[in-house]
């Protein structure tokens, strides 16, 4: 990801979540943050179709953030793009993540890759309250 790739980005993450990252949330990613790691993935035409963000500290890879464009879902560019990022993290121990409960194809998705819910944070979400189901994979 860079910054160039932002306009796209941004329009993926308002269409995905209720309080996105903003533009400078993004920038700091990309630009500040020494353990941040930021991909996107492109069609063949180009376009972003889907975009991630994880962190390596201390052994552990930590998936902050991964959207896909919503045309381009169950094609496979969100497996695509969390097996790239458990492979970037070979060296650590786990991956994590947290994720709402309602999100069912997400659940999904990564109960695939070997994630189990570990933990549960209450009203983790500030925009509903709604809990965090924090996955674990061991990678």
């Amino acid at each position: 990801m860079r910054p160039e790739d932002l306009p796209e980005v941004m329009t993926i993450e308002e269409q995905t979540f209720p309080v996105p990252w903003t533009r400078q949330n993004f920038l700091h990613e990309i630009r500040d943050n020494p353990f941040s790691s930021n991909w996107v993935v492109r069609s063949e035409a180009g376009k972003i179709v889907a975009y991630a963000n994880a962190w390596i500290v201390d052994r552990e890879l930590r998936i902050n953030n991964i959207a896909v464009r919503e045309a381009s879902r169950r094609q496979g560019y969100g497996a695509g793009l969390m097996i790239h990022l458990m492979d970037r993290g070979r060296g650590c121990d786990w991956a994590s993540l947290e994720v709402r409960p309602s999100n069912l194809p997400a659940l999904g998705l990564y109960e695939k890759l070997g994630f189990r819910v570990v933990a549960r944070r209450k009203g983790y979400y500030s925009d509903t309250r709604e809990d965090a189901l924090v996955m674990r994979a061991q990678l």
